[in-house]
């Protein structure tokens, strides 16, 4: 490892002296397991042997703590035990490993682990609270309790256990949610459950974090759909009280509401998503100046890119601002920006004859199909340009795994008409249904600024600090990617490329 990055060093080092930029290296002097040593970036976190499912971040002390369901895929009868990941940056983590196991038997509530929170109380002491699930129980779920003085070691509480009473469904009662009310002096804990047929939120409090009283239903499934609102998350940012969770069904996707006070009412925006169906399970976490939103993107059968997704995958933090009206948008994250400062050189392989370019600059001209195909990378990237010029588009967009024909089978495609951006697993846009999608108003956008994140089969591009759309790609790494454009007249400009 020394002698490989003493050798890239070197190479920097002559580039430099020979008069090069010393910000932008030749995209040639970076190639295969050279640039994959080169960097140690881990922008989308999981290990060779598992998959990471829910999270639950904790932040203290300029670390977040990210919890999660350890998906390890191993056939056994226990599953999904609490691993932990710690990072200070968002591209360099710590895997700590397994810190709270599945019981050892199935005669117990928790032979399965299920979603949660970690809260410290006022002694200094670390509470956990989980579900318990068992699919040989009446009830299935319950919420549990473990304690710990150093995030690492946790002991089970068992008498601690509590149940729905028949108010609420007894086997949806999970995603424990637990935060301090000072105003109240008590906790506050929010569950996943359902009322009749109806999905909600119950809120329960506490004093001493042993003992719960059930309050009655906190929020109700606002959506128009009778789907579960998994994985809540409640907590106060910049004088804005935050509640979100994640329908279980049909569309798959992270949602939030807004509202001045803890007691809301909680108002949905109508911008009220800020990612499709690739990033779910998103639970809200701020270190006091920035707010995040923690969540994974699952695999898919087989590792196939063809195929459909699966539950749990990688690790996938989107950084959120808040505008004057309390809408939170996604943002490339500031320390990932800041860190993949090393510029390339970005040249075209091949382009349809009708593109016309000028530098990092390259214009549509209204043609069937338009495309400008770019060298293959490995690792972790970022791709940066404005796009502008598009409103009378038919489509336009992007493609990372392009073929010699010019087309590729894993296409972000801009659809103005639908007001849409919208990714395909198929080059047949025009007869498949996209996999996963969000919504955007061209009508009000002149020019768009675009940074994609790529890395680790797992590809997010964020649009005008209005929405991102996460994806896996299994094929963004090692084929040639690129811009394309069907009866458009779109511009990409400063086309960049960073690792």
């Amino acid at each position: 490892m020394k002698k490989i990055l003493v050798a890239i060093l070197s190479m920097i080092f002559i580039l430099s002296t020979f008069g090069c930029n010393k910000n932008e290296k030749n995209l040639e002097t970076y190639i295969g397991e050279s640039m994959e040593e080169a960097e140690d970036y881990q922008l989308f976190p999981t290990i060779e042997t598992s998959y990471v499912g829910d999270p639950m971040p904790y932040y203290e002390d300029g670390v977040f703590y990210i919890f999660y369901l350890e998906d390890l895929r191993d056939g056994k009868v226990g599953y999904h035990p609490w691993s932990l990941y710690e990072t200070k940056n968002f591209y360099e983590y710590e895997h700590k490993g397994e810190v709270i196991p599945y019981a050892d038997s199935i005669e117990k509530q928790d032979i399965a682990l299920g979603t949660g929170s970690v809260i410290k109380d006022k002694e200094g002491v670390y509470h956990a609270f989980y579900t318990g699930h068992n699919d040989t129980y009446q009830p299935k779920e319950a919420i549990m309790h473990a304690i710990s003085t150093d995030r690492l070691t946790w002991t089970k509480i068992p008498e601690d256990t509590f149940y729905a009473d028949e108010t609420y469904a007894k086997d949806d009662f999970r995603d424990p949610y637990v935060l301090y009310v000072e105003e109240e002096n008590q906790y506050w804990m929010l569950i996943t459950t359902r009322c009749g047929d109806e999905g909600v939120l119950a809120k329960y409090t506490s004093k001493d974090l042993k003992t719960w009283k059930d309050e009655g239903i906190f929020f109700k499934n606002d959506m128009g759909t009778d789907s579960n609102l998994e994985c809540p998350s409640l907590i106060q940012y910049q004088n804005k009280w935050y509640l979100s969770f994640s329908d279980q069904w049909p569309d798959r996707q992270f949602h939030y509401r807004v509202s001045d006070s803890i007691n809301g009412p909680f108002e949905k925006l109508e911008q009220e998503l800020i990612d499709g169906n690739g990033f779910y399970a998103g639970r809200l976490e701020t270190d006091g100046n920035h707010l995040y939103v923690f969540g994974w993107n699952g695999t898919k059968n087989r590792h196939s890119d063809s195929e459909p997704y699966n539950w749990a995958g990688n690790l996938v933090v989107h950084q959120l601002v808040q505008k004057d009206n309390g809408v939170l948008v996604p943002i490339l994250n500031t320390s990932i920006e800041e860190k993949m400062n090393l510029k390339l050189q970005l040249e075209p392989v091949s382009m349809t004859d009708t593109v016309h370019r000028k530098k990092n600059n390259y214009k549509f001209t209204d043609k069937e199909y338009e495309a400008v195909a770019f060298k293959e990378l490995l690792g972790s990237y970022r791709i940066e340009c404005k796009i502008k010029d598009f409103k009378d588009s038919e489509g336009f967009g992007f493609v990372f795994n392009m073929g010699e024909d010019m087309t590729g089978a894993l296409n972000v495609l801009f659809n103005i008409k639908n007001n849409k951006i919208e990714f395909y697993n198929s080059e047949h846009m025009n007869e498949k249904e996209f996999e996963s999608n969000i919504d955007i108003n061209f009508s009000d956008i002149e020019e768009m600024d675009i940074s994609i994140l790529v890395a680790d089969s797992v590809v997010s591009m964020y649009v005008n600090q209005q929405c991102v759309l996460t994806s896996r790609m299994y094929m963004s790494q090692g084929m040639p990617w690129g811009i394309f454009g069907i009866h458009s007249k779109a511009q990409y400009v400063d086309m960049e490329i960073y690792k």
